[in-house]
């Protein structure tokens, strides 16, 4: 187990449900999950399984992406996004 080796987590477009309950309540480092604002479907389910995870979370939804984040600015928008979480987590 990684236990407390992990000090940040960035989901983007995941399944984090796939991890089932069990194990999405073990998960205590700060967890991001960034969705796709025209993904509908794993938009409900990241949701869901945020309310699972302990520990700090947040949950982010790009507008106008879809599944893939293909369409332009908003891979830039997930990086953006993502390094703030990093540096707001990992530094001392």
């Amino acid at each position: 187990m990684l236990g407390d080796k992990i000090k940040a987590v960035v989901s983007r477009g995941g399944r984090p449900d796939l991890a089932g309950i069990s194990d999405l309540k073990k998960v205590s480092a700060p967890t991001l999950l960034i969705i796709g604002g025209r993904d509908q479907i794993v938009i409900e389910l990241n949701k869901e399984a945020y309310t699972h995870l302990s520990g700090k979370r947040s949950l982010m939804i790009v507008p106008g992406a879809t599944h893939l984040f293909e369409e332009p600015g908003t891979l830039e928008e997930v990086t953006r996004i993502s390094s703030k979480w990093f540096k707001d987590h990992l530094n001392p």
